[in-house]
């Protein structure tokens, strides 16, 4: 007797390597290439908050007002495919209920171009395609893929410099669980501004180049671990104006302990924190186990089926002697 494989075994066990094989691709070569920064995003995000702002009607400061912070943040896709790099054009604006709705931004209480430019994987920046201001730091608008829980330096556009944001546990936000990070600023000097003497409290002079100061009370923000994105935002910015060489606040241009992403714009970025994590929880995790299990089961079949073989008898290749026939 003698054994051959059948064509089923030959299958079962070509298709089982083949998924053995696919299985760590999956998660090590295919995922990473899986986890970017697109090049062609469009998205709103909107804060919302009470404080002091500086009136300029009024040429004073003016307490509870409702702020509304906007920023829009959208890809360049042409220069994006050039540079091969996330290239995102960012427009910040601030409004009281006096400037909202606005025709155009630019009649915002503040209005904030900037052009940020990251590796799509890292999240690092990357100094070039018109790059404006000069961001340093690990994370900006959005954390690294794979949040780890450690502290980040965050670009903090409005001071000019990277902020260190402190991991400080887990929090819910509407119902999705993310990483939190805090951080404070302490009062530094960001620019200067020709202003009335009399605002900084030196009436005698008709204009001053006053010392623009900036603080934070606090930020906060809630990160989804798979993807960096920010899933809540919190800041408390104090911007303020010193007399030349001053060492104290003669005005205050915008003062506010709370402004907060809106429920609004909560449930959406959770929306897409969902979307895209399950994503690359399904090509990162559950197809490579999947794959893996599948491929180690039909590989086992398929060896199993190989070593039984089918038995056919063997042949002697002599054929058989007819016996003469009797005849008178």
């Amino acid at each position: 007797m003698r054994r051959t494989a059948s064509p089923l075994s030959l299958i079962l066990l070509g298709l089982g390597t083949f998924l053995l094989v696919l299985a760590p691709m999956l998660a090590w070569y295919v995922t990473p290439r899986a986890a970017v920064n697109p090049v062609d995003i469009d998205t709103t995000a909107v804060y919302k908050g009470t404080g002091s702002v500086f009136d300029t009607e009024r040429i004073e400061t003016v307490p509870d007002r409702t702020i509304t912070v906007t920023q829009r943040v959208r890809g360049d896709v042409a220069a994006s495919e050039r540079s091969g790099n996330a290239v995102w054009d960012v427009i910040t604006t601030v409004d009281t209920d006096d400037s909202l709705p606005a025709a155009d931004p630019h009649d915002a209480l503040d209005f904030a171009p900037h052009r940020w430019v990251m590796d799509r994987r890292t999240t690092r920046p990357v100094h070039c395609c018109q790059e404006s201001p000069y961001i340093e730091g690990e994370a900006y608008l959005k954390f690294p893929f794979d949040v780890r829980k450690r502290d980040y330096q965050w670009w903090d556009n409005t001071g000019g410099t990277t902020v260190t944001m402190r991991y400080s546990g887990t929090e819910k936000v509407q119902g999705y669980t993310g990483y939190r990070f805090t951080a404070e600023v302490a009062p530094r000097k960001v620019g200067t501004r020709l202003v009335p003497g009399s605002i900084v409290r030196q009436p005698e002079r008709p204009q001053v180049l006053a010392e623009e100061w900036y603080a934070n009370h606090g930020f906060k923000l809630v990160v989804d671990q798979r993807t960096g994105r920010v899933l809540y935002a919190q800041t408390g910015p104090r911007r303020t104006l010193r007399a030349p060489g001053g060492d104290r606040d003669a005005a205050v241009l915008l003062d506010s302990r709370k402004i907060a992403f809106t429920t609004a714009t909560q449930k959406e970025a959770v929306r897409q924190a969902e979307q895209d994590s399950g994503m690359l929880r399904t090509v990162g995790v559950t197809l490579p186990i999947g794959a893996a299990v599948a491929g180690g089961v039909l590989a086992v079949a398929g060896v199993v089926l190989v070593v039984r073989g089918r038995r056919r008898p063997e042949s002697t290749g002599t054929p058989e002697t007819p016996h003469p026939s009797l005849t008178m």
